[in-house]
């Protein structure tokens, strides 16, 4: 029988599992990324994987990041536990990324992905 290999990903703080590992919320207007506009790509903090790049961020009023739409396969949409919103996470590694939610008009896209900033860093462009 083969030996399975382990997937080692980036070491994360207690507050980046909690959102991350176990599905938390950061609290609203606290996250590093809410009030940012540089131009590059956002990666999940747990395995680097692309998510979303800046030309797609807009102010969505929410308290924490918002973009039109991701990296394409980047994001993995859920029925969320609640029964009322749809759950993202990162496609490569299913760490916890935030909510998606369609249809409230912010852009041409009809689509909000409203995202934890302690689920993503950025890697501004060179």
């Amino acid at each position: 029988m083969a030996e399975t290999e382990k997937t080692t990903y980036n070491p994360l703080t207690p507050e980046e599992q909690y959102v991350i590992e176990r599905k938390g919320t950061e609290r609203p207007f606290t996250g590093e990324y809410d009030d940012f506009y540089e131009t590059g790509t956002y990666i999940c903090r747990r395995c680097n994987a692309e998510l979303y790049r800046s030309d797609d961020k807009f102010d969505g009023h929410c308290g924490w990041p918002a973009f039109d739409k991701e990296v394409p396969d980047a994001v993995k949409r859920l029925p969320d536990p609640d029964g009322m919103r749809i759950e993202i996470e990162c496609a490569n590694c299913g760490g916890h990324l935030g909510h998606v939610f369609i249809g409230e008009r912010f852009t041409a896209t009809n689509t909000r992905h409203c995202v934890n900033s302690l689920s993503m860093r950025f890697v501004a462009s060179s």
